[in-house]
């Protein structure tokens, strides 16, 4: 292997060939289930057939114009987002950090329109994980993702999961812009945050003039059983970050406002070389319109419904290795006794079974949206298995 790749990434010792569905392949022919997926991101599996096509029929016609020009697909695309969503308008992106980037321009910006550019302040929450972009990593504030980049950037805050009196006191300050949070909290250790919290940061936000930034990157496009995971809670944001399964696993990002957010979003406010490239808006459009559907939307309910039934068994004959069961819909986070990471290892290396790492000392299980009931029952399978691992060499370690 090429030793000239920057050293940041910590591999698994899994050299990837193809994949197909819900299932991946080694170079050296070793199949997996993967319940990763690129970190939610192959909402429809490896290898969709439908997302092949939009690829190869685009690709003979049109790749890249940049935004110097009208692409049709962009509204189409736009048209679908905003039908289907609290938006009226949608900027795109690369990916999703640049989908947050540009959500927390738009809130400042709104402020700045409004007369107010001194409200900048933008309040975030620990365990968060919005990208690593400059601004993403400051709205997040994971000490090991800033520091040794310089000085924290103005203007950005976290508050305590959890702590209500904080946010509330947050909210009533003078210069506060806005509150960027996720729903259910990927890297974070899959914590969800309670439907009545987030009316009630509805309600807080408009007593005071404060814009709410949903990160839906993970958590969105289906994976929550809703196609954006802040509908079971019956309100909406006034900006919203998506990716991901966006692009069935083509890089796309998207930033969605109410025009009242947008508003200081004016010509030379933001743009983007390669942001809604016809190539990926084809691609795009594909994968939302399959993904937004009664099929796939169902099937998430029922198949999260087995997992998280199967897992609290499992939980409950392995006290000793799983602690709590998390998550919503398909975002499904595993509190663990023993390391996180080493369970991982366990899964992959004993079992061929593919997990996610998380924070909390979490595991995540981030299949495909169209896993089948027998893979769920196999990767229920596997687990449990690995948990009977994972007791044995506790034991033989004491």
């Amino acid at each position: 292997m090429s030793g000239h790749l920057m050293g940041v990434y910590n591999r698994a010792p899994l050299e990837v060939d193809r994949g197909r569905g819900a299932r991946l392949w080694a170079t050296d022919g070793t199949e997996y289930l993967d319940c990763v997926q690129g970190i939610s991101t192959n909402g429809l599996g490896h290898a969709h057939p439908v997302l092949i096509e939009a690829v190869k029929e685009q690709a003979e016609k049109l790749w890249h114009v940049s935004n110097i020009f009208k692409i049709p697909g962009q509204e189409e695309l736009a048209d679908r987002l905003t039908e289907s969503s609290f938006a009226d308008v949608v900027f795109f992106t690369n990916s999703g950090t640049e989908a947050v980037e540009c959500a927390l321009k738009t809130a400042r910006k709104y402020h700045a329109a409004n007369g107010q550019p001194e409200r900048i302040d933008i309040y975030g929450f620990d365990g968060a994980f919005h990208g690593r972009t400059y601004g993403a990593i400051n709205a997040a504030a994971n000490p090991s993702y800033t520091e040794g980049f310089g000085p924290k950037m103005q203007g950005f805050h976290q508050l305590k999961w959890g702590d209500h009196e904080a946010l509330k006191a947050a909210i009533a300050e003078p210069n506060c812009a806005a509150i960027i949070v996720e729903p259910v909290q990927g890297e974070g250790g899959c914590r969800a945050m309670p439907d009545v919290c987030l009316r009630g940061l509805r309600e807080l936000c408009d007593q005071h003039g404060v814009l709410i930034i949903f990160d839906e990157v993970q958590c969105g496009m289906g994976r929550s059983g809703k196609l954006w995971a802040h509908e079971w809670a019956g309100m909406a944001p006034d900006i919203m970050a998506v990716a991901k399964a966006l692009g069935g696993g083509f890089p796309i990002g998207a930033c969605l406002a109410t025009t009242e957010a947008a508003k200081g979003m004016t010509v030379g406010a933001h743009g983007s070389t390669f942001g809604g490239n016809p190539l990926a808006m084809a691609v795009g459009l594909a994968a939302f319109n399959a993904i937004n559907s009664d099929a796939i939307l169902g099937n998430v309910n029922e198949i999260a419904g087995y997992l998280k039934q199967q897992l609290h068994g499992l939980k409950e004959r392995f006290p000793d290795v799983i602690e709590d069961v998390r998550g919503k819909g398909l975002l499904i986070g595993l509190k663990l006794v023993p390391n996180n990471r080493e369970f991982m290892g366990w899964a992959r290396d004993e079992q061929h079974l593919l997990i996610a790492g998380g924070g909390d000392n979490c595991v995540r299980m981030l299949p495909p949206l169209n896993l089948t009931l027998d893979e769920a029952r196999e990767a229920i399978e596997k687990l449990e298995r690995t948990c009977e691992s994972a007791r044995s060499k506790a034991k033989a370690a004491a």
